[in-house]
C-alpha cells in the first residue's frame, strides 16, 4: 500500500475532504485504505457487531455515534474487524480496551477513550451518508488514513 495522505492532498486538492483533527489512532496498522461502509449507531453497538462479523473485503466501517461519551468499540469488535478482514474503523465517538486494540491488525481511529461501554437504546442505519469533522462520508467513497491523517476521496487513486 504504497500513498501518503500528505501527497494526496498535494495531488488531488480539488478533489480530497480532509478529517479534522482530534482522531488519534488505537489500533496496531497506522495506514489503511479502503472503500467505506457507513453505520450510524444511537450508542447501541449491535448493528455494528453485525457488520464486522460479516465479510469486510478491506473496507473501512465509519461509524457516527454524535461523539457521545460511550465506548462503541474495544477488544472484541476489533477482534471480529481482523478476523473478517475490515481494514479499520474510523469512530466519531470513543473506544476502550485500547491496551488490547492496540495489538490487533486493524486501523482504529477515534476522539479518545471511555471505559464505559455502550448502552443498548435504538437500532442502527446502515449505508446512510454521515456527516463530522468536516468530512461527508458516503458509502462506496474510498478512505486513506496514515500518520497524517484521515482523507476521503470519491475515487480510488492508487490503481
Amino acid at each position: 500500500m504504497k500513498f501518503n495522505t500528505a501527497d494526496l492532498c498535494d495531488q488531488y486538492r480539488d478533489e480530497v475532504q480532509v478529517l479534522q483533527s482530534g482522531f488519534s489512532s488505537y489500533g496496531k496498522d497506522k495506514k489503511i485504505f479502503g472503500q467505506i461502509v457507513t453505520i450510524k449507531l444511537d450508542e447501541d453497538n449491535s448493528g455494528l457487531i453485525t457488520l464486522l462479523k460479516g465479510v469486510g473485503e478491506d473496507r473501512v466501517v465509519v461509524v457516527d455515534v454524535d461523539a457521545s461519551y460511550c465506548a462503541v468499540v474495544g477488544d472484541t469488535l476489533m477482534g471480529y474487524a481482523h478476523k473478517h478482514n475490515w481494514a479499520g474503523i474510523i469512530v466519531n465517538g470513543y473506544v476502550r480496551d485500547t491496551h488490547e486494540t492496540k495489538k490487533i491488525e486493524a486501523g482504529l481511529w477515534a476522539l479518545g477513550t471511555c471505559p464505559m461501554k455502550s448502552a443498548k437504546k435504538s437500532p442502527s442505519s446502515q449505508g446512510c451518508e454521515l456527516n463530522f469533522g468536516g468530512v461527508t462520508f458516503v458509502e462506496g467513497d474510498y478512505l486513506y488514513a496514515d500518520y497524517d491523517g484521515i482523507v476521503v476521496m470519491k475515487e480510488n487513486v492508487l490503481i
